[in-house]
């Protein structure tokens, strides 16, 4: 059954409409994952600075309890900002999977329209062959 070109092409407008939208997930997907990398870089700085260090001046045991107590705050972000990575990591992964999948249902949908465009050029040559012969009426007199 011949396919409907308005309706071929209808659905290719629409599968490539899916396709922008899902491209466009992916690179939010993808700036998504930057984001967090570089939470997660600033986070692991800040933990490094807050690492204890020797000074020559003697410090109180408050301060040593504070530098403490927000490293213990910067590692708990660093791992959820580990794992906010791992997330941000799997919907890219997700994202450039549905991109894959819309671009190849784009793809089908080009391949039927070329299909059905080949198919009506062989009809009409084979319509042309179909034809009786005419010949062809000299226009001029003999020379």
């Amino acid at each position: 059954m011949p396919a409907d070109p308005k309706k071929l092409d209808r659905i290719l407008r629409v599968r490539t409409l899916q396709l922008g939208l899902t491209r466009a997930e992916e690179a939010r997907a993808a700036e998504r994952v930057a984001s967090e990398t570089a939470l997660k870089t600033r986070i692991a700085e800040l933990a490094a600075d807050a690492a204890p260090a020797p000074s020559p001046r003697p410090t109180d045991a408050l301060g040593f309890a504070a530098a403490a107590h927000y490293r213990d705050r910067l590692h708990a972000s660093a791992d959820m900002a580990e794992a906010r990575v791992a997330s941000a990591h799997h919907g890219l992964a997700s994202a450039q999977a549905a991109t894959r999948e819309a671009r190849r249902d784009q793809s089908a949908v080009e391949k039927l329209i070329a299909r059905a465009e080949h198919a009506a050029a062989l009809k009409a040559i084979r319509a042309l062959e179909d034809l009786p012969p005419t010949r062809a009426q000299n226009r001029h007199d003999p020379c």
